[in-house]
């Protein structure tokens, strides 16, 4: 028995905009609306409109396509031939007349990718709106900043939002600059097989819909260069090509990229970028919604089948899972790169597919989960508060250093400073007590007073440049998503 991947293991992407378009029935539209293209791009007007009136997913049957594709390696094969049936003896010659099956996959690739990127930035450009929001809000809202797992120094959580509405920028940054080209060469990409046939005394029809290319029986006759010609004659191959592009509102390639596979590769990073960035607003989030630190807790938290009280970080959660298998995926685009030195590899393209697939759906989820996870994060300040407390003045212990050192010198400055600090930590007493007492014969009484301590140990009054950082972020504007 079998069924569809209803995405059971997968809820990071399920039910999302970007799990619809990248789905089998998807794809299939995608393939069908690259071989109408072709025919309305190089066959008569009459044969294009047939082909796409036919060129309908709905009419196919997706589970018997994928059957019938194992013999020949890709689901072009069967497909071609159903859609040929389908359109009638008449208009069955001009359906995928001259092309390879990379071809159509490549296309219908980029067809899924270009419909799918824009609901990626769309969802991006909401967490950015609402990081917006949140980063001005707390614009001056003290809290620990730590590093290697421990207190630093205060920071604020402005600009920790800040920084989390920069990474989602610069992926839709990314994702809008990538160029999606359509894929049109033939057998070996050279076109040859969209060169008009020969004039002579007969008239071949051309046909064949059942294979890869439906060459013509004779290739055209050679051209001898001109040397005095200042013009290049139009090309029918490379005319064609752009045509095919622009009826599919994509790039037109300078080059068939059977084995260039530089927009998978672009593709790939770019995916895998936007995955890393969300995973970082993730991570920071699972750590700060820590029953310990509890400085941030998603809106509505994911339920424990064992444990009535818990409330999950289950958006970040789903987002951290993203990040997490984004980078293996990658890995696999690139590496078709590499692939071996025939005009069309067996295997590299193959195993592209699953995995770029992938890719768009993790992204998409990312980045819808990230959305409805900023728009709904609780902000702490209280227990961010009680947090910079904990060490009773420790966290400012580097200004601390800063101001006796002029007066001590920085070694003596140093060793009073640890003496103090490592009383506060035994004894549970604030920095400020301490440092009275160990300052008491070591400055003119009126060097430092108690009150003045108690201010310079005071981990709010310790932010430094970070309202201005926030401010700075905040002038950078969204850009423009993938059209």
């Amino acid at each position: 028995m079998t069924s569809p991947d209803h995405g059971l293991l997968s809820p990071v992407r399920t039910g999302t905009a970007a799990d619809a378009a990248t789905g089998d029935v998807a794809l299939l539209q995608a393939m069908l609306d690259a071989e109408a293209a072709l025919t309305r791009a190089q066959g008569p007007a009459w044969a294009g409109e047939a082909v796409t009136a036919a060129a309908m997913a709905a009419h196919f049957d997706v589970r018997d396509l994928a059957l019938r594709a194992r013999p020949g390696g890709n689901p072009v094969i069967p497909l071609v031939a159903d859609l040929a049936a389908a359109v009638g003896p008449e208009a069955a010659p001009y359906v995928h007349r001259g092309a390879t099956s990379q071809d159509i996959v490549d296309t219908a690739m980029m067809l899924v990718a270009a419909r799918t990127l824009p609901l990626i930035t769309a969802d991006l450009t909401r967490t950015a709106t609402a990081l917006t929001t949140l980063a001005a809000v707390h614009r001056d809202t003290p809290m620990p900043g730590r590093t290697l797992t421990q207190h630093a120094v205060p920071t604020t959580f402005g600009l920790k939002a800040a920084g989390w509405r920069s990474l989602a920028m610069d992926a839709t940054s990314r994702l809008s600059a990538l160029t999606l080209p359509a894929q049109l060469g033939g057998a070996a990409g050279t076109l040859a097989a969209f060169a008009p046939p020969p004039r002579c005394g007969h008239t071949f029809r051309q046909g064949g819909t059942g294979g890869h290319s439906g060459t013509p029986a004779e290739g055209p006759a050679p051209r001898t260069p001109d040397p005095g010609l200042t013009t290049r004659t139009p090309d029918p191959g490379l005319t064609l090509l752009t045509t095919y592009a622009a009826e599919l509102n994509l790039a037109a390639p300078s080059l068939p990229w059977h084995t260039l596979r530089t927009p998978i590769a672009d593709l790939a990073t770019t995916l895998a970028f936007t995955c890393a960035a969300l995973g970082k607003l993730a991570t920071d989030v699972l750590t700060l919604s820590r029953t310990e630190i509890a400085e941030v807790s998603e809106g509505t938290g994911g339920a424990s089948s064992a444990m009535p009280h818990k409330a999950n970080p289950v958006r970040a959660t789903l987002i951290a899972s993203a990040a997490q298998q984004a980078p293996a995926l990658a890995s696999v685009l690139l590496a078709s790169l590499a692939s071996a030195g025939d005009e069309r590899p067996a295997g590299a393209w193959h195993a592209e597919w699953q995995p770029l697939r992938e890719l768009l759906r993790l992204a998409g989820g990312a980045a819808a989960h990230a959305a409805d996870l900023t728009e709904g994060l609780r902000v702490h300040p209280d227990r961010m508060r009680q947090n910079l407390d904990l060490t009773h003045g420790l966290i400012v212990s580097e200004r601390i250093a800063a101001v006796l050192a002029p007066a001590l010198g920085r070694a003596a400055a140093k060793e009073l400073l640890t003496a103090a600090s490592r009383r506060t930590t035994a004894e549970g007493i604030p920095l400020a007590e301490a440092l009275t007492e160990a300052l008491a014969d070591a400055l003119p009484e009126d060097e430092l007073a108690e009150d003045e301590l108690a201010e310079l140990t005071d981990p709010t009054r310790y932010t430094g440049s970070a309202a201005a950082l926030v401010d700075r972020a905040l002038d950078r504007k969204p850009e423009h998503p993938h059209a």
